[in-house]
C-alpha cells in the first residue's frame, strides 16, 4: 500500500519562501505522476502543480506560475514543491497525491489520484 507523507511547511512571512516534500516509505516516487493540492478554509481543494511520471513535464495553477516549482529529488525518490514570494492567499493545507496509472501526462484534478498524503499546513502571515 502506497502511503504518502508530507513534511516541511509551517509559518512563513509574506514574500518569503517555503519548501514542502513528499515521500513514500518503501516506494520510490520517481516514475509516478505526482501532484500537490491545497485547501484553504471554506474553499474547495485546488490543484497547484503536477509532474508527469515519464518525462517530468510540469503543469501549474495559473496563480502560482513563476512562484512555485514542483520537482523530484531523484536520489531520495521524493517530490517537492518549492514556493517563493508567498502571499496570504497561499495559506492552506497542502497535500501530495500519486497517480501510478498515467504515464505521459499529469492532471490537476483530484479524481485522477488514488493515493494521498494527510496534508501539511502552510501559513503565510506577518
Amino acid at each position: 500500500q502506497l502511503q504518502l507523507v508530507e513534511y516541511g511547511g509551517g509559518f512563513v512571512q509574506p514574500g518569503g519562501s517555503s519548501r514542502i516534500s513528499c515521500e513514500a516509505s518503501e516506494f520510490n516516487l520517481n516514475y509516478y505522476a505526482m501532484a500537490w493540492f491545497r485547501q484553504a478554509p471554506a474553499k474547495e481543494r485546488e490543484g497547484v502543480a503536477c509532474i508527469s511520471g515519464s518525462d517530468n513535464q510540469t503543469y501549474y495553477l495559473e496563480s502560482v506560475k513563476g512562484r512555485f516549482t514542483i520537482g523530484r529529488d531523484a536520489a531520495k525518490g521524493t517530490v517537492y514543491l518549492q514556493m517563493d514570494n508567498l502571499g496570504p492567499d497561499d495559506t492552506a493545507v497542502y497535500s501530495c497525491a500519486a497517480d501510478p496509472w498515467t504515464t505521459y501526462m499529469c492532471y490537476l484534478r483530484p479524481s485522477k489520484y488514488g493515493y494521498w498524503g494527510q496534508g501539511i499546513q502552510v501559513t503565510v502571515s506577518s
